[in-house]
């Protein structure tokens, strides 16, 4: 996977080829990405623009892109840094309180016509929406993505005993929730 990245990254830096190129990536690439921004703000709609934008920064950033990390792994930053922004800027768009926001996620979750879980699974979605932003993100990327944490710490740029030590308190206060909830 990595030549064939190597060889992807090549074509999107050739003039010549960058729109067959980004084709490629975006065929390979958008539904691993559009889960990834899914968990995070649970609307389908939200999650195509947060996508939208992700691939547009990708385009008009890729001859900067140093192939320090993966392509993978750059493409999951971009994609995490664009939901975080489009989360923070609702926030203060609606001007709401940290709950409210988490309330604002689960009416999306529970309107979703798109959300095919059923009781266990939104009890699961309920119990990660009320985590803290950054312990939610771990969880999802860890539990649902299976991102190993040496990845995760490139794509969020922190360590990995911090990413470790979220990851286990989010698993902690699930665990919790589902045991008090029936």
């Amino acid at each position: 996977m990595k030549s064939e990245d190597s060889a992807l990254i090549a074509e999107l830096k050739d003039d010549n080829q960058r729109d067959l190129a980004f084709h490629k990536l975006v065929k390979k690439y958008q539904e691993r990405l559009y889960w990834h921004i899914r968990k995070m703000v649970l609307n389908h709609d939200d999650t195509d623009d947060i996508l939208q934008n992700t691939f547009i920064k990708v385009w008009k950033s890729i001859e900067n892109f140093r192939e320090e990390s993966s392509l993978f792994t750059w493409l999951y930053r971009i994609a995490t840094n664009e939901t975080i922004t489009f989360i923070n800027s609702k926030k203060r768009r609606t001007m709401l309180p940290l709950n409210d926001a988490t309330d604002y996620l689960r009416d999306n979750l529970i309107s979703d016509p798109y959300f095919e879980g059923d009781k266990i699974q939104m009890k699961l979605q309920e119990a990660i929406l009320l985590l803290p932003d950054k312990q939610r993100l771990v969880f999802n990327m860890k539990y649902f993505d299976e991102i190993k944490y040496e990845e995760m710490s490139q794509i969020l740029d922190t360590s990995v005993g911090a990413l470790k030590a979220s990851y286990h308190h989010a698993a902690k206060k699930i665990e919790e929730y589902l045991r008090n909830t029936d």
